[in-house]
Formats: C-alpha cells, sequence, structure tokens
C-alpha cells in the first residue's frame, strides 16, 4: 500500500492537470469525512473548481468554504446548498437547483451520515430515516444527477460517483422486506445499507456505462458524527471512550478524503463496472459481496416506487 504521502501526491496531479473546470458535489460536505474530501478536492485543485456543498448546516458550510483555496479562474465558485435528505423531494429540489446551475457533473461524492440506536423512524414519506441518509437519498441524487455525469463524459472529461458506507460490510438482503417495514433493528439497517449500495450502483452502472461508479467503506474515521447521533449520553461516552482507546487505528477527515479520492482516481478507472473500494482507496473486488442479478432487478424497481422516480 502506497503510503498517505504518496497517494496526496498522486491526487494532486491528477486533480491539477485537468484541462477543464470541474465540478464538484459533496452531498454531506459540511462535516465529517465529506468535509475531508471537499477540502481534498479544493486543495489539489487550488480552488479552481465548481464546488458545492450540500448540507444543513450554512454556518458549518461557510466556515469550510473559508478555508479552501482562493480561486484565480473567473467561473471557478464554491457554494452550499441546503438540504434534508431524509425527504426525497428535498433530494429532488436541490438536485433541480445544481441543474440549474451547472451544466455537467465530474464528481458526484457522497457520504452524508446518521447514527442512531433507536428503531425503525418513518419519514412522512414512509421511509425510515436512517436507510433514507444511508441509501433512498444516495439512489435519488444518481437518478437526478446523472444525465450531468454523462454530460461529463460526452466531453472528454471525468464523471465519477462514490459513495461512501461500508463496501465489505453487508449481508444477504430480504427482497420480500427491501426498506425493512416488517422486520426492523438497527443491526438490520446497518447491514442491509451496504449491499443496497453495491447493488445501486451496480444498476447504474449498467445504464450508464460511461460513468465511473464506487461504494468505499471508509473505516473508523475520526469525525463528529456522535454530536448529532440519536443515541443517550451514557452510550455517546462509551463510544467516544472506546475511540479515545483506539486512536492509533482512526483515520483523520483529511487523510480519510485523500483516500477516498484514491480510491476514485487511481483504483477505479475503468467506467460501466461497480467498484467496491477499501479505506484507503483499494480494490476490494468481491470480497464480502452479496447480491444476485435478481436481487439487483428488485431493489431498482423497489427504488424507483419507494422514491417517488421514475424510470
Amino acid at each position: 500500500m502506497p503510503s498517505i504521502s504518496h497517494i496526496r501526491a498522486a491526487n494532486a496531479a491528477a486533480l491539477s492537470a485537468t484541462n477543464y473546470l470541474p465540478v464538484g458535489i459533496f452531498v454531506g460536505g459540511t462535516s465529517g469525512i465529506g468535509e475531508g474530501m471537499a477540502e481534498v478536492f479544493a486543495k489539489h485543485t487550488s480552488g479552481n473548481a465548481h464546488i458545492i456543498l450540500i448540507g444543513r448546516n450554512r454556518a458549518q458550510a461557510e466556515n469550510i468554504i473559508s478555508r479552501f483555496p482562493k480561486p484565480t479562474q473567473p467561473l471557478a465558485k464554491h457554494e452550499f446548498l441546503s438540504c434534508d435528505v431524509t425527504l426525497m423531494r428535498n433530494v429532488r429540489s436541490v438536485s433541480e437547483e445544481i441543474r440549474s446551475r451547472v451544466q455537467k457533473v465530474n464528481f458526484l461524492m457522497m457520504s452524508p451520515g446518521y447514527m442512531t440506536t433507536s428503531g425503525r423512524n418513518e419519514t412522512e414519506e414512509g421511509i425510515d430515516r436512517k436507510l433514507a441518509v444511508h441509501y433512498y437519498a444516495r439512489w435519488t441524487f444518481i437518478k437526478e444527477l446523472a444525465p450531468l455525469l454523462d454530460k461529463a463524459k460526452v466531453e472528454g472529461e471525468d464523471a465519477k460517483v462514490l459513495s461512501v458506507l461500508g463496501a465489505g460490510v453487508g449481508r444477504s438482503i430480504d427482497v420480500d422486506d427491501l426498506g425493512l417495514k416488517k422486520i426492523y433493528s438497527v443491526a438490520n439497517a446497518a447491514a442491509a445499507a451496504p449491499t443496497y449500495n453495491d447493488l445501486m450502483l451496480e444498476g447504474f452502472a449498467a445504464r450508464h456505462p460511461t460513468v465511473t461508479f464506487a461504494h468505499a467503506n471508509p473505516g473508523p474515521v475520526n469525525t463528529n458524527i456522535l454530536s448529532s447521533a440519536e443515541m443517550s449520553s451514557v452510550t455517546k461516552t462509551l463510544i467516544s471512550v472506546a475511540m479515545s482507546a483506539l486512536s492509533f487505528f482512526i483515520t483523520s477527515k483529511e487523510d480519510c478524503g485523500e483516500y477516498m479520492f484514491n480510491g476514485v482516481l487511481n483504483t477505479a478507472k475503468t467506467p460501466g463496472v461497480a467498484w467496491r473500494i477499501s479505506s484507503q482507496g483499494e480494490d476490494l473486488a468481491k470480497k464480502r459481496y452479496y447480491g444476485t442479478e435478481s436481487e439487483r432487478k428488485r431493489l431498482w424497481e423497489h427504488s424507483i416506487e419507494a422514491t417517488g422516480s421514475k424510470e
């Protein structure tokens, strides 16, 4: 495995070598891994990119953007769009806003997180909030922005999608209980979402064969997700203590951002397939993979209905 300094240099070389102004969309880009990826992108493009952070905290987004290198190209912009991604109508609305602002998308990087120890918590759209953040919103963002990714590729530019969740930590899914309305538990949701993401990206790769799709497992990363987690203070304290004890094995969000870009820039080079990426951006291939063509088809049909989308 190359050192982090080698990966950083390779990422910088790849992103600084573009002869066009890249557009990067960072869903969940106002904190944690998304923040780390956005900062890496801004740094290695010297700020000369159209960067859109999507999240709920405008103040945090503005603070992050203030740290980006100041662009020297007139068309470069750094923006924030507010979106509660637990509701698919919000995802469609912000996607429409994105389409009004850009003509293409080169990098769609998605890492929104939702930590809870409570049971099923449905939105008014009938989707569990944890699954909405970890799967359905991501499916909808790709569906809505796919034409802009295709456009980038037609113009000879990068067109890459990364969903950061849990490649390699899923399990077999129940196609008769997609969305976990019959049997729900935190463990079930945590195990189903990674497999859903694998199958989701395979479905999109088949439909958009010139775009590169990847699902990453970031491993343990030092983020502030506990601050917004829906769990007791005792549970938060226990997790915090455990993380402190294991701090040597926990990656900073900045290094995680480099590793994730290593995955999409230097590993996932071939479009038309769904890549699975390790915590350091290496190819996981089919390691701990679950899913069949039949399950992928059933999940796709379910996702169209659950998100209120059209084929």
